[in-house]
């Protein structure tokens, strides 16, 4: 394989791998040490330390990385686009620090992007063997890896996690749109579904794969599946009917789920009343159970029967503040219609002079 049949400058990398960090810890190290012992070796390490108050800015000098910093807590959009700014390779290749690739992981990224150079971005997923071993963070990761694993190879979305787009076309786009997502979000959906409106082609890449070292709280997941996606998203797809996929977290299956759950939320408290409203809600719990039979046989060869077992309940959990984050979602992209769209634009150069500390005069 000739690591740079695609590029137009034989001098200049493949990838540029771009991580932003802030107080990476242990993670961000093996991090560091996974991308060090790849066997695809045709790649630039940029590192953008986002006001770290740890050893990450040293760290990442050790490991020989061309190392930036955005004088203070920007956010990963913005720490990216910095990267992003003085990346030379053709293809911007997103880690972020709390995920370690797997040894072959870059060199599956960079065959497909030799393999079908009409690709504008690709993407992959979480490993099935998540670092951090609670049971929240043990779900969540393998639910990640299960929306992956069986979505469509034609995406309609872009996940920077461990994800690739060319270069040329992330600065034309103004890269990750920081106003609008100026703490970590859904900046990677929406770049996504800026890319497929310029015609640019997005592949989900199941092979690509990496390991994630977040520890998830059960409090802090819902509240950043609320607050940082579920509502933000919501109001992305309502500016965007075409995301509106049958694929990822938007299959009708899942759909039907929420409907579900809410159902029986509301036949609950009239069986106090209604003793024979049992067997409905009984049906309606099957009914969710065959809707996800899929999932929930995943968790049980991957984890066990115990572990699928509460993995059912946290899952209907998640559908129901999904509901949440989908009406709160709806009612404020309602009151923002009368915003001009060109309010929210993204302006990249002015962003980029404002992180270097040039003025606009």
């Amino acid at each position: 394989m000739n690591p740079r049949s695609l590029s137009t400058d034989p001098s200049f990398p493949l990838l540029s791998i771009v991580i932003p960090v802030y107080n990476g810890g242990q993670a961000f190290v093996d991090c560091l040490n996974a991308i060090n012992q790849s066997e695809f070796r045709d790649w630039e390490l940029i590192v953008v330390d986002d006001g770290s108050t740890d050893s990450s800015a040293i760290v990442a000098q050790q490991f020989g990385a061309n190392l930036l910093h955005t004088n203070g807590r920007l956010g990963p959009g913005a720490a990216r686009n910095l990267g992003a700014a003085i990346a030379q390779g053709e293809f911007l290749c997103f880690v972020d620090a709390d995920c370690e690739v797997h040894s072959d992981t870059l060199a599956q990224l960079a065959q497909v992007l030799q393999s079908q150079s009409h690709i504008s971005a690709v993407f992959g997923s979480y490993d099935d063997a998540p670092k951090a071993k609670n049971f929240v963070a043990q779900f969540k990761n393998l639910m990640h890896h299960y929306v992956h694993q069986t979505g469509y190879e034609e995406a309609t979305t872009f996940w920077a996690g461990c994800g690739a787009v060319r270069r040329s076309l992330f600065l034309k786009l103004g890269g990750f749109d920081v106003r609008r997502y100026p703490r970590p979000s859904i900046e990677d959906i929406h770049l996504g579904y800026r890319i497929q409106q310029a015609g640019g082609k997005i592949q989900l890449a199941k092979q690509v794969q990496v390991k994630h070292h977040k520890a998830w709280r059960l409090g802090s997941l819902i509240k950043v599946d609320i607050f940082d996606r579920g509502i933000p998203w919501t109001q992305l797809l309502l500016e965007y009917p075409n995301g509106f996929v049958n694929d990822l977290n938007l299959k009708g299956s899942n759909r039907m789920s929420v409907v579900a759950v809410y159902s029986l939320l509301v036949l609950l408290p009239l069986t106090v009343y209604v003793p024979h409203m049992g067997w409905l809600m009984g049906l309606l719990a099957a009914i969710l159970l065959w809707l996800n039979r899929d999932v929930y046989q995943f968790f049980q060869q991957k984890r066990g029967l115990v572990f699928a077992s509460r993995a059912v309940f946290m899952h209907w959990l998640y559908y129901f503040y999904s509901g949440i984050a989908f009406g709160l979602g709806t009612i404020m992209h309602s009151q923002k219609q009368w915003q001009p769209v060109g309010m929210r634009r993204f302006r990249f150069r002015r962003t980029l002079k404002r992180l270097v500390g040039v003025s606009d005069a």
